[in-house]
C-alpha cells in the first residue's frame, strides 16, 4: 500500500472482513446516539473501522519507526484480521532497544487516546465528530492497553522479556519466562470471552456468542505466538550443535554417463547415502537429487543415466565441511537447496549435507 519511512505496507485481504465486520457492529451504537440516521449511519461506522486499523497502523509502524532509528532492518508492516505485525530483521541485541522497540507502538497509542480525549473535552465538535472522535480515543485505547497485557508475542510480553533478560543477563529466560505468562494471558482471554457470552443468558444484555468467537480467536493467537516464542528458544539452544561433518552423508562419486542403477548399487556398496557428479578427473560438479532418485521406478534406472537427475554445483551451494551453528544456518539461508556439497579446506569433497537431516536434527523439541 505503499512505503511510508521507506518500510513496505502491506494490507491482507482478511482486513476487509473485519472492517465489514465492524461497521456492522458500530453501525447499530450509531443509531443509538439519534446524532445520524440510515444509510449516513454505515458512512460512519465503516469510517469508525478504518480509524480502528489506522491506530493499529500507527502502532505498527511506530515499533518499526524505532527499530530503525535502533539500526535494525525492518522488512515490513502488515494489517491482518487480528491486527498487525511488524517483521523485524533480527532481534535486538540489548534489552533497552527490545524495551524500546516493544514500548513504542502502546506509547502512540495511548498519547493519542489522551489526545482525542483532550479534543472531546476542549473543542466545540458536532455531533457526528464527537461520535467518531470518541471512537478514535476508544480505538487507541483498546490498542494500547491490549498490547501492554504482559505475555509473548504482544508488547507487554516483550516488556517482560525485556526486564528479565536485564535482571538475569540472558535473552533465553526472558524470552521463556514471557511465553509462559502468554499462555496464562491466553486462556485468562478466553475466560473473559466466556464470561460476556454468558450475560445474556443472565437476563442483563451483552455480547452473546460473538464475544466468545472473538475472544477465542484472539487467544489462540496469543497462545501460538506464545508456544512458538518458546519453542524458537529451545531450537536456539541447539543452534551451537549443529555441525556440518557430524550430520553429512558418505557419497559416491560417479560420472553423469553412469547409469541410474549402477549408480545406486555403487552407493549402497560403499554404505552412503548421496551421489556426487565428478568429471573423469574427479572434480565435482553436480548434486543428484534424492527424491528425484526415490520417484524413478527400479524397472527404469538402468536407462536412465544418473546426470539427468543431477543439480549444477552453484558456488552457494558448496560448503565447507568446518561450519558449524550460526555460520551453518546462515549458509543454507543463503542459497536454499535439498542438498550442499561439503568440501574439506583444501577443495577435496568431504559428502553431502541434506536438509532433510537439518531439519531431523532439530526434531523432538
Amino acid at each position: 500500500m505503499g512505503r511510508p519511512f521507506g518500510v513496505p505496507v502491506y494490507v491482507s485481504p482478511s482486513w476487509f472482513l473485519v472492517a465489514v465486520v465492524v461497521t456492522v457492529m458500530f453501525e447499530n451504537q450509531v443509531l443509538k446516539t439519534e446524532v445520524i440516521g440510515r444509510p449516513g449511519s454505515f458512512v460512519v461506522a465503516f469510517a469508525y473501522a478504518l480509524l480502528l486499523y489506522a491506530s493499529v497502523f500507527v502502532h505498527e509502524l511506530s515499533h518499526a519507526v524505532t527499530a530503525r532509528a535502533l539500526g535494525l532492518p525492518v522488512r515490513s508492516v502488515t494489517l491482518h484480521i487480528l491486527g498487525g505485525e511488524t517483521s523485524i530483521e533480527r532481534e535486538a541485541p540489548t534489552p533497552g532497544r527490545e524495551f524500546l522497540i516493544a514500548f513504542a507502538g502502546p506509547l502512540v497509542n495511548l498519547v493519542l487516546a489522551g489526545l482525542g480525549l483532550l479534543a472531546h473535552l476542549v473543542l466545540p465538535l458536532p455531533g457526528v465528530a464527537v461520535l467518531l472522535v470518541d471512537a478514535l480515543t476508544f480505538a487507541n485505547l483498546l490498542v494500547g492497553v491490549f498490547n501492554l497485557l504482559p505475555g509473548l508475542p504482544l508488547d507487554g510480553g516483550r516488556l517482560v522479556r525485556a526486564a528479565v533478560w536485564k535482571a538475569t543477563g540472558q535473552s533465553r529466560n526472558g524470552a521463556i519466562f514471557a511465553g509462559w505468562v502468554g499462555r496464562g494471558v491466553a486462556l485468562f482471554t478466553l475466560l473473559v470471552g466466556a464470561v460476556l457470552a454468558t450475560r445474556p443468558a443472565s437476563g442483563g444484555g451483552g455480547f452473546g456468542w460473538l464475544a466468545l468467537l472473538w475472544s477465542a480467536l484472539v487467544a489462540s493467537f496469543i497462545w501460538v505466538g506464545a508456544t512458538q516464542a518458546i519453542r524458537a528458544e529451545k531450537v536456539r539452544d541447539r543452534i551451537p550443535l549443529l555441525d556440518a561433518r557430524r550430520l553429512a552423508r558418505r557419497a559416491t562419486q560417479v560420472t553423469a554417463d553412469v547409469p541410474l542403477a549402477e549408480a545406486v548399487r555403487r552407493a549402497q556398496e560403499d554404505r552412503s547415502g548421496a551421489l556426487v557428479i565428478v568429471d573423469h578427473e574427479g572434480r565435482p560438479l553436480g548434486l543428484v537429487n534424492e527424491k528425484a532418485v526415490t520417484a524413478t521406478p527400479e524397472h527404469r534406472r538402468p536407462w536412465i543415466e544418473v546426470g539427468e537427475l543431477s543439480r549444477g554445483l552453484d558456488p552457494d551451494l558448496t560448503l565447507s565441511a568446518d561450519l558449524t551453528g550460526e555460520e551453518l544456518l546462515v549458509a543454507l539461508r543463503r542459497a536454499p537447496a535439498s542438498e550442499y556439497l561439503l568440501v574439506e579446506p583444501d577443495g577435496r569433497v568431504y559428502g553431502v549435507l541434506a536438509v532433510a537431516d537439518v531439519d531431523r536434527a532439530f526434531a523432538g523439541i
